[in-house]
């Protein structure tokens, strides 16, 4: 899918919005009007414009910072079966973060 987004058997609003993303990580100077105008014509709004280029920025900058500190990630998919297990059943909100951090606590929601 990634390889070919605008072929890809997704919404028309998911494919405007990846396009934007796309653009917004290789240089957000290159999201145009036009981009946001197809987002709008396929029914985005300004929040899932906005939420777009900054995920997209987000993750460049996540990348960058973690390769100018020589950090580095497991490349065998086993190191993260369980993880990918917990975050499909449960998300990100549900899961006790104290189980793996000692007595820290996900502070309560407000």
């Amino acid at each position: 899918m990634l390889a070919n987004v605008e072929n890809a058997p997704i919404a028309p609003r998911l494919k405007a919005l990846l396009a934007i993303a796309d653009k917004a990580h290789r240089d957000g100077r290159l999201v145009e009007a036009g981009d946001v105008e197809r987002e709008r014509a396929e029914g985005a709004d300004d929040r899932a414009i906005h939420d777009t280029v900054l995920i997209a920025a987000a993750f460049c900058m996540y990348n960058r910072y973690e390769v100018g500190l020589g950090t580095w990630a497991s490349r065998d998919p086993a190191d993260y079966v369980e993880g990918g297990k917990r975050l499909a059943e449960a998300g990100y909100i549900a899961f006790d973060y104290g189980k793996l951090r000692g007595a820290w606590k996900r502070p309560e929601q407000r």
